[in-house]
This record gives structure tokens, C-alpha cells and sequence, in this order.
């Protein structure tokens, strides 16, 4: 596994051995990071993958999400360019038909259970699901649905960490928790929030390691103060000195000086 990427087998196999770590990623330095750090899975953007993707995050097992899509051909022209340029498995919260149709054709699926932001006006809003027995069993029932269409995966999202664990003993998906506990195979977060890159509200569920808002800021400051010092030094003169330039020897240069003092002006026919 530390070797290779995994396989969709070896990501079941570790079910119940030990939790995996998932970030997403949209840049290609987050996935270097994320490869060097020891990352499981990344979730990314389809246009971020490609060779650079590959070349800099070798072993991450990658999913590209496929969102706001209409027909499941769409879908499915869409899954085979996320697969053929890297990635691993997609990501759709899109209908039962569409998810069972990828299946059909041998594209690995992982779907969405709990709070779904694409979805959310059926559940309440940007709120926990699952806190009823009703709604807890409905998170259940999707789950199911998801197992009978051929999903490999799903993606559980703000729901108590009792229901989701209740269901990950239950079914044979890999079940990625974000905000959802321990009971699930793989912890997920967002490499912004991990960064500390947001200024307003972070998810109750992220955890915060370092302060990259701050040092944004300060970078921008340094950047302003940097452009300020080069305008002053056009206007003065200072900025370019004589080692920004290139130079022509003192005889080339009374070359060039006769050459153009010998030409006659055109007149005003030819110009």
C-alpha cells in the first residue's frame, strides 16, 4: 500500500483494520502535500487531474466529483474522462439509475448519504441529519439503495456518529465520514479548513492545524509594500540600474550610431 496506489479491493480489504485519511484537494501543490503527508484519498476537481496530478501524487487513490451533470450518459462520458485522466473512482450524488448505469459499465462509484449540499432543501438546510429515528433510518435507507446500485463508497456527512456507525457495521460500503465519528472507514476534511484558509465560519466538524488566512494576509501586505517601493523606485530613477541591463561594447555601439546618423529620412511617399 505505502508502494502502490491501492485498488478499489485494497480500500475494502482495510475496512475495520484501521481509518483512513481523506482530504479535498484543488490545487496541485495540496496534492504533492497530500501525497508526501501520507493522505489516503483525495477528493479533487475532474481539471485538476492529468500527469502533473500523477506525477507529483502517485499513490493517492483519487476521486474526481461529477456535479451538476443532467442525463446519466452525461455521467458516463464524464466518469471514463475523470478515469482515463487519473482518477481512481468518482463521486456522484446523483439518482440510483445513474449510479447503477456507471456501475454497469465498471466505473467505481462513491455516493452521498446525510447532508448533501446539492440536496439540502429536502433535509432542512446546512443542518445534521439523522437526529430523528425517522430521518437516522432514511440515511440508512439511502445507504442501501446506494449498496443495491453497485456503489463501492459513500460519503456520510453530518449525521451522529452512533447512526453512522450503526450503518457502517451494516453494509459492505466504504463509508467516508465527514462529521460523522469514528464508526465510519476513513475520516474526510477539506484541505482549506485543515490550512486555516477560510476568514467566516468553519464547519463544526473541521479542525483547524495551522493559520494560512494570517500568513495570506501578511504575504498581501508584503506584496503591497513591494509594488509601492518599485513604483518609487521608477519615478526616482533608482530601478534600472545598470545590472538589470544588458550591454553592447563601445564599439559596436559607434557602429550602430554611424549606421543610423547615415540613413536619409523617407520621405513622406514611402513611409
Amino acid at each position: 500500500m505505502n508502494h502502490r496506489r491501492p485498488t478499489v479491493a485494497d480500500l475494502l480489504s482495510i475496512r475495520g483494520h484501521r481509518q483512513l485519511s481523506m482530504l479535498r484537494v484543488v490545487t496541485l501543490e495540496e496534492a504533492e502535500a497530500a501525497e508526501k503527508a501520507g493522505i489516503d484519498l483525495v477528493s479533487v476537481p475532474p481539471e485538476l487531474l492529468g500527469p502533473a496530478f500523477r506525477e507529483v501524487a502517485p499513490t493517492v487513490f483519487a476521486f474526481p466529483g461529477l456535479d451538476d451533470l443532467i442525463t446519466a450518459e452525461d455521467y458516463l462520458r464524464a466518469a471514463f474522462e475523470a478515469i482515463r485522466a487519473g482518477g481512481d473512482a468518482v463521486y456522484c450524488a446523483a439518482g440510483m439509475s445513474t449510479v447503477r448505469r456507471l456501475r454497469e459499465e465498471g466505473i467505481p462509484v462513491c455516493g452521498h448519504v446525510g447532508l448533501i449540499p446539492s440536496k439540502a432543501t429536502w433535509t432542512g438546510g446546512f443542518r445534521a441529519v439523522g437526529k430523528t429515528a425517522a430521518s437516522a433510518f432514511e440515511v440508512w435507507r439511502q445507504v442501501k439503495a446506494l449498496e443495491e446500485a453497485g456503489a463501492f463508497a459513500a460519503e456520510i456527512e453530518v449525521v451522529p456518529g452512533e447512526v453512522a456507525a450503526a450503518i457502517s457495521k451494516r453494509t459492505s460500503l466504504l463509508m467516508l465520514s465527514m462529521g460523522a465519528g469514528t464508526g465510519c472507514d476513513a475520516q474526510y476534511l477539506f484541505a482549506e479548513d485543515v490550512l486555516g484558509q477560510n476568514r467566516g465560519h468553519y464547519p463544526r466538524h473541521a479542525k483547524v492545524y495551522r493559520d494560512f488566512a494570517s500568513e495570506f494576509d501578511r504575504l498581501h501586505r508584503e506584496r503591497v509594500e513591494a509594488f509601492r517601493e518599485y513604483a518609487e523606485d521608477v519615478r526616482s530613477g533608482a530601478y534600472p540600474e545598470k545590472g538589470h541591463l544588458v550591454s553592447i561594447s563601445p564599439e559596436e555601439l559607434e557602429g550602430f550610431l554611424r549606421k543610423v546618423e547615415s540613413e536619409q529620412p523617407l520621405s513622406a511617399t514611402t513611409r
